[in-house]
C-alpha cells in the first residue's frame, strides 16, 4: 500500500508474459478498471516482449456519522 499526499492507495502489480498480444492486455485491463475500480499507475515493457503493470485504486474509508437526536423514544420514530 502506498500514501500520496492527501489520498491513500491500494497498489497491485500485475507480471504479464509476452504471449499475449495488445488486445488481450487492454481487455484485462479494462474490465480490472470497470469491474474493480483500479485505474493505471505505470506500465513497462521489456525488450522481450514482458509486462509488469502497476494497477492502484484509492482506499475509502468509512467514517461513523453522527446520530441525530429527536427527543422521541427510540420505538417511535418515523412511526405515526
Amino acid at each position: 500500500m502506498a500514501t500520496s499526499s492527501s489520498s491513500e492507495y491500494e497498489i497491485t502489480r500485475l507480471r504479464l508474459p509476452s504471449t499475449l498480444s495488445r488486445r488481450v492486455v487492454r481487455q484485462l485491463l479494462t474490465e480490472r478498471a470497470e469491474h474493480d475500480g483500479w485505474e493505471l499507475d505505470r506500465m513497462r515493457v521489456y525488450p522481450n516482449g514482458r509486462r509488469v503493470v502497476t494497477l492502484r485504486r484509492k482506499i475509502i474509508r468509512a467514517t461513523k456519522t453522527p446520530v441525530l437526536l429527536t427527543g422521541a423514544p427510540f420505538g417511535r420514530l418515523g412511526r405515526a
